[in-house]
């Protein structure tokens, strides 16, 4: 019969193509790990890793084992933890993909407030680009994701979260930043600091400069930056204008910057949040999914009102 244990010390050596650094992340012995991979080898009576000169890389067959091996692994953890729930108690490890930069700020917040009601819950937050994000969700590497995806998987079941308002930012002594706002026109004239394509801020402002007649192409980008705070800070050092979240002002440049408002022109970047109903979800997943996506959480409208927008949860869409 297969063992969980067994499967999950593959898993690591599947993620880690090292032997060595498969024990260290499991807390084991090099030896020992050789053996449980020994061992599933004489089960399935087929080589699972093979040695291409220093290299270690997976065969077929343990390419087509990770994703069945990862599915018992994840239900042999959803058993163990729904037995203890029983007692009344939420535990487990949650791991929650990230992929905004509204997000990042948020579920610091979430998390503590949800680790304090649940103290045998632990976390932790990957901050990826989002379409690796959503992968991630759809592939089960995270229980959680926050996103602003532009396809929805399958599998996935997403429910809106938060509206981040997008700002158009300039240094504090920028012409524009003694006026009470500018005509679109006037962003033709400017140096700007942007995302990068495929960015959601990037693709928020293309829409909503589209809206007001403007085409990205049209901007003078003199610079292109990964995320939304290297903008800010290049803005503070003169280098140009910039788009960036409103949290990012608020939180990190506020008085350092100038906001600006263009005559037209809304932008805002809608995040969701989403799970994969096809997988098991743990304890610790669906109590944080129930925390999160709880209108009455004081947590989340404590920092809509001051960061964001608020939103009534929306029906889930797949």
């Amino acid at each position: 019969m297969l063992d969980a244990h067994q499967l999950n010390v593959f898993l690591t050596a599947s993620e880690t193509l090292n032997f060595t650094a498969a024990a260290r992340q499991l807390h084991m012995t090099q030896p020992s790990v050789s053996q449980h991979i020994q061992a599933l080898e004489q089960h399935f009576q087929t080589e699972l890793f093979v040695r291409k000169g220093r290299q270690m890389v997976l065969t077929d067959a343990g390419e087509a084992l990770v994703p069945l091996a990862r599915r018992l692994v994840d239900w042999s953890v959803r058993i163990d933890e729904t037995m203890e729930s029983l007692r009344g108690e939420v535990y487990g490890h949650l791991k929650v993909g990230c992929s905004t930069t509204s997000g990042k700020y948020v579920l610091p917040f979430l998390l503590t407030s949800f680790m304090q009601r649940h103290p045998q819950v632990t976390a932790t937050c990957q901050v990826t680009p989002r379409r690796q994000a959503v992968e991630d969700l759809c592939d089960g590497l995270v229980h959680l994701a926050l996103a602003s995806p532009t396809e929805f998987c399958s599998t996935v079941e997403f429910c809106k979260f938060i509206s981040d308002p997008i700002q158009l930012i300039a240094p504090l002594n920028h012409p524009w930043a003694s006026r009470t706002s500018i005509e679109p026109e006037e962003l033709l004239e400017a140096e700007f600091i942007m995302r990068e394509e495929g960015s959601g801020t990037f693709e928020v402002s293309a829409r909503g400069l589209e809206n007001v007649g403007i085409s990205v192409d049209q901007l003078h980008t003199v610079l292109t930056l990964g995320n939304s705070e290297a903008i800010a800070l290049a803005v503070e050092e003169g280098l140009g204008v910039g788009f960036v979240s409103r949290i990012v002002v608020t939180r990190l440049a506020s008085g350092r910057v100038a906001p600006i408002q263009v005559c037209g022109l809304r932008m805002q970047q809608d995040v969701y949040i989403g799970r994969n109903n096809y997988l098991p979800g743990t304890t610790a997943q669906n109590a944080f999914w129930d925390f999160a996506t709880d209108p009455t959480n004081p947590v989340l409208h404590k920092l809509t009102s001051r960061d964001f927008e608020i939103v009534s949860l929306e029906p889930s869409v797949t």
